[in-house]
């Protein structure tokens, strides 16, 4: 089957550093066009300031990639549904659960396409983790989220600006393998989200959360981490203690470890294809729901300024 001809959208960090080198590496995909009003984007490849002018004047393609911030993202998206593309949102899929369902609605209307890639949940360890875990009992669960922001989201003011989600903007990752590997739904009974003075985002937050079963489950989420980072999850079940490290890519059991590689962005854009052929969506907002439901529990703290 010829590939399929996707456009960047958003030529950041994430961009440079996953989605390219993914995209460069898959058969099932042609990158055509990128656009930036910032970034000079890639030799040789078509190269946009908006999504507008590559709408109206080309090259042609059939899907886009939206790695811009989540507070720009909405209009993007609707505006390529509108074009009959098919649409891959980085994570979080949008500002808010309503700009979300919105999306999903039109992309069934039009017959295109719509993905909120969770990546974490392709990472190695976290498939055979919901496997394992489908016929155990949870008994509680423990979430270590901790990582530098200079190291990780050096200069990107968005990311401290509503909508951008702070500290969760990575906590969500860890809560997106969280409602996958569990076999029963998670909610949260209370949080707290401490807040940097000079900044309208939490650069920290903690989290009483359970399962359907009231097993429970503590989060910690910190942007102030320096030297090793911590991505964590330690699930104990009637059968043994079941550990994720590095954000999935290790798996702990009692039999144990395995370690498989970063497969992660790889395996999005397979999946993406799959949808694409089998004219098929994927929009889970399990992950946002949680956040949705942090922000609007959660009290608040204030905490030392953060300066970059």
């Amino acid at each position: 089957m010829d590939p399929i001809r996707i456009a960047v959208v958003g030529m950041g960090k994430i961009a440079r550093d996953q989605h390219l080198p993914a995209l460069d590496g898959t058969e099932a995909f042609r990158l055509t066009a990128t656009v930036s009003p910032h970034d000079p984007g890639q030799e040789s490849i078509a190269h946009h300031r908006n999504l507008e002018d590559l709408l109206a004047t080309g090259p042609a393609i059939d899907a886009v990639a939206l790695c811009t911030p989540p507070q720009v993202r909405y209009d993007l998206a609707a505006l390529a549904l509108d074009h009959g593309l098919h649409v891959f949102l980085e994570k979080p899929p949008g500002a808010t659960l309503s700009e979300v369902v919105a999306l999903s609605d039109r992309a069934e209307a039009v017959g295109a396409t719509l993905f909120a890639a969770w990546h974490s949940r392709f990472a190695a360890g976290v498939a055979p983790a919901r496997v394992w875990l489908a016929a155990r009992r949870i008994e509680k669960v423990s979430i270590v989220w901790r990582e530098d922001v200079r190291v990780w989201h050096p200069g990107q003011d968005w990311i401290w600006e509503p909508g951008g989600l702070g500290v969760f903007d990575p906590g969500i990752n860890a809560l997106s393998i969280l409602t996958h590997i569990l076999p029963r739904p998670v909610f949260l009974k209370a949080a707290t989200l401490s807040l940097p003075e000079n900044r309208a985002a939490p650069i920290a937050a903690d989290l009483d959360l359970c399962d359907a079963a009231g097993a429970p489950i503590h989060m910690d989420l910190d942007w102030r981490q320096t030297g090793p980072q911590s991505w964590d999850i330690i699930v104990d079940t009637d059968a043994g203690t079941l550990r994720l490290s590095k954000g999935g890519a290790d798996l702990t059991l009692p039999a144990g470890t395995r370690h498989d590689g970063d497969v992660e962005y790889p395996s999005l854009y397979a999946h993406f294809a799959r949808l694409i052929r089998g004219r098929r969506s994927d929009v889970d907002t399990a992950p946002l729901r949680l956040v949705a439901d942090a922000f609007l529990r959660g009290r608040r703290e204030s905490v030392e300024p953060f300066h970059d």
